[in-house]
């Protein structure tokens, strides 16, 4: 059992994550860190970990742990990564990795010389859906692919959200742009060229809350939009030349609505329908991520992924700026 200490208390981790550490076949929350001792035991004892740290650092020193999940601010996660990686312990880190593509250079460094797994949680690359649109887009099922669509939004003013607060990593792209991007590339295989991106900002936080982005993959474009003050909403299609592939509900399993495949054919007609009640997408993530640190087979997303999918972020930011195409 793979031993996971998690650093922080954060929403996601006692959410998500942690609940889905504690249902997997192959390893288990041995321990919680926080800055409050208090906060630390209180989570610990909610899911059974025997061991709560008042220091992050603490943790990391300790031996009672082989891995740690990060699911601090956006622009801690490198730092922690490094120290994580550092002390020894394998590394899965919440998205977005970074805010620039240039900062996972020095965490590939401290992995290598380390030897320790780390791994951004892009729990979208386990989820059984977004393995089945591989398989269509592999087997032909809609013949040539020529265009991507999506579309993310969410509705969020809350100026003490650490997704409105820039110097925490808050931001439209870096929150939910991620998303497009990495399922886009996951499901082709494919990497973008170049990009065109209109980004737009709040005028009190700062941070970006729209992007509608056009990235020219070669063969295909992919085209979507970004918002975190607009009404919720979630897709993904996949056109073809023989049909299409409608992904329902693509990032967030049942929260935006039933999480479903719907592929039709030319014709514009429905010919079958792939439903995936529950698709324990954080399960499957934390089982992949303890079986690689296990070395058996195990496909993870690679840091080498997280710097392409960062440049891709990188680019619209810059296409934001002006008119014209940005190369990634």
């Amino acid at each position: 059992m793979l031993r996971f200490g998690i650093l922080s208390t954060a929403k996601i981790a006692r959410d998500a994550v942690m609940p889905a550490i504690q249902d997997a076949e192959n390893c288990v929350v041995t321990a919680v860190a926080s800055r409050d001792v208090t906060k630390a035991r209180a989570l610990a004892d909610r899911f059974g970990a025997p061991h709560a740290f008042g220091s992050y650092d603490e943790m990391l020193g300790s031996d009672v742990i082989d891995a740690v999940y990060i699911p601090l601010p956006t622009s801690q996660h490198v730092e922690w990564a490094i120290k994580a990686a550092n002390a020894g312990k394998h590394v899965l880190v919440e998205k977005p990795l970074a805010l620039k593509a240039s900062e996972i250079d020095a965490l590939i460094e401290a992995r290598d010389r380390n030897r320790v797994i780390v791994s951004e949680a892009y729990m979208v690359t386990y989820a059984p859906v977004w393995l089945k649109v591989r398989e269509l887009l592999k087997e032909g099922a809609i013949g040539e692919l020529k265009h991507v669509q999506g579309a993310f939004s969410y509705f969020n003013r809350d100026a003490g959200n650490m997704r409105n607060i820039p110097e925490l990593g808050g931001g439209a792209l870096p929150d939910i742009g991620v998303y497009p991007t990495i399922a886009a590339r996951f499901a082709t295989g494919a990497e973008p060229e170049r990009v065109q991106a209109v980004v737009r900002r709040d005028s009190d936080f700062g941070t970006d809350i729209y992007a509608s982005v056009k990235a020219d993959f070669g063969t295909f474009e992919l085209s979507f939009y970004i918002a975190t003050q607009m009404a919720n909403r979630q897709v993904m299609v996949f056109h073809g030349t023989e049909g299409y592939i409608e992904v329902k509900s693509p990032f967030n399993a049942d929260r935006y609505g039933a999480e479903e495949i719907e592929l039709s054919n030319q014709k514009h007609s429905v010919s079958q329908i792939f439903r995936f009640p529950d698709s324990r997408q954080y399960r499957r993530q934390a089982e992949a991520f303890a079986k690689a640190v296990a070395g058996e087979p195990s496909e993870i997303v690679t840091l080498e992924s997280s710097v392409k999918s960062q440049r891709f972020i990188d680019a619209i930011y810059r296409a934001g700026e002006h008119d014209g195409w940005e190369s990634v």
